[in-house]
């Protein structure tokens, strides 16, 4: 009888997972949309790889036949608004650790796209817990190391997962960023900053020069100074990690300098320069709670999601980078955490699906449950928030990846 029964589940499971997107009802105990209230019980219908309809049970129309899925509590996918993921690799070894290169501080030509490996176990993996959306890409730790990009944590092929090739270019100022070497800068804060300067300095002429018309006077491609431009012409922003209050004063500065569009992520002081983020207007991605505080993020506060949203300060949480084993966390722990330290449960998950969504520029597509959207979705046996919680089933483009019913 145990035979048959594991069988049974087998078979159960691999239908599932070999589900190619399409039609399929997801029913839950408790259904946050995060577009409305949530729904108790309530249904997401999905045709293909979007969402048809979402609604209190009984009130959508489900064709019979149409194969389903239950669980206590259904949520959008989730976004994690920061990662190395797919970069950084699952076995902590030096052939599958992509995230940063160390031979020039400014390498803003460097693609993550080039680099992610969509079939690493880590994408499995965190997309086993809820994650069906990863803005991922080149670490902190260089004052340019590249760029990011949008990716979905399925299918296998990057380019079909892949939903923004170039996100932003990544850039570190303050202690992350400064070299030890003396023959190797930037050694201090003044000259990170002036090494920035002088560069988009470069790429202002590089694009003026780039529209002459005597083809002979132009200069030739330049990838570097190229990527740099795409910042000053405001078709990229500049996603600059900081801890420190006088490196985020740094960084706006730059940005009404040269007119950026800016990301602030870590900005581990970010309660003591509150009004000054607020008047920038600029977005803040939360450093992980678990970061290690020292160094830079001495300040680092488990409060600081709640006083930005107080303080009405658009945010996000991240799963972020770590320089030590694992390289990543996961973004439900993060939200968990947030939620115990002064956020609603409902600004809490926001903070994992809909807030990066808008900051990320993608909440078209993802972050609620709503007809027309991506149909990404997780699906949990409990409060997602719990501890002894599971995921037991995922839902990318309308596609069961992940079902594991408890």
């Amino acid at each position: 009888m145990r035979t048959l029964i594991f069988l049974a589940l087998a078979a159960v499971h691999a239908a599932a997972t070999s589900c190619t997107g399409g039609d399929l009802a997801v029913f839950g105990d408790v259904v946050h949309t995060m577009s409305g209230e949530s729904l108790q019980p309530g249904v997401v219908l999905i045709r293909g790889s979007k969402i048809s309809a979402v609604g209190r049970a009984g009130t959508v129309d489900v064709p019979a036949g149409t194969p389903e899925l239950h669980a206590r509590v259904v949520t959008p996918g989730l976004i994690d608004a920061h990662s190395t993921v797919g970069v950084s690799g699952f076995l902590n070894q030096n052939h599958d650790q992509e995230q940063l290169e160390k031979s020039a501080p400014m390498q803003p030509e460097l693609r993550a796209l080039d680099a992610f490996n969509s079939r690493d176990e880590l994408v499995a993996f965190v997309r086993s817990l809820g994650v069906t959306t990863l803005h991922t890409g080149h670490a902190p730790g260089a004052l340019i190391s590249g760029q990011t990009m949008i990716v979905k944590t399925h299918p296998a092929n990057v380019d079909q997962a892949v939903l923004v090739p170039t996100a932003m270019i990544a850039a570190t100022l303050g202690g992350g960023a400064l070299s030890d070497k003396p023959d190797k800068p930037p050694g201090t804060r003044a000259k990170a900053v002036a090494l920035l300067r002088a560069e988009l300095i470069k790429a202002g002429d590089y694009m003026r020069k780039r529209e002459l018309q005597d083809l002979e006077k132009r200069p030739a491609r330049d990838l570097h100074l190229e990527a740099l431009s795409r910042l000053l012409d405001r078709s990229l922003p500049l996603l600059v990690t900081v801890q420190r209050h006088q490196d985020v004063m740094a960084a706006l500065r730059l940005a009404e300098e040269f007119k950026l569009r800016l990301v602030l992520d870590g900005v581990s002081d970010a309660p003591m320069v509150l009004d000054d983020i607020q008047r920038s207007g600029f977005p803040v991605l939360v450093n992980p709670t678990m970061g290690r505080t020292f160094d830079d993020a001495q300040n680092f506060s488990r409060e600081t999601a709640a006083q930005l949203q107080a303080a009405g300060i658009p945010f996000a949480l991240q799963a972020g980078y770590e320089s030590y084993v694992p390289k990543t966390r996961i973004v439900l722990f993060e939200a968990a955490v947030a939620a115990a330290n002064g956020l609603s449960f409902r600004d809490a998950l926001a903070s994992i699906t809909l807030g990066p969504a808008r900051i990320l520029g993608i909440a078209e597509r993802v972050g609620s449950l709503e007809p027309g959207k991506d149909a990404d979705l997780a699906l949990y046996d409990g409060d997602p928030f719990e501890y002894v919680t599971h995921c037991t089933g995922v839902v990318v483009n309308g596609v069961v990846t992940d079902n594991q019913p408890r």
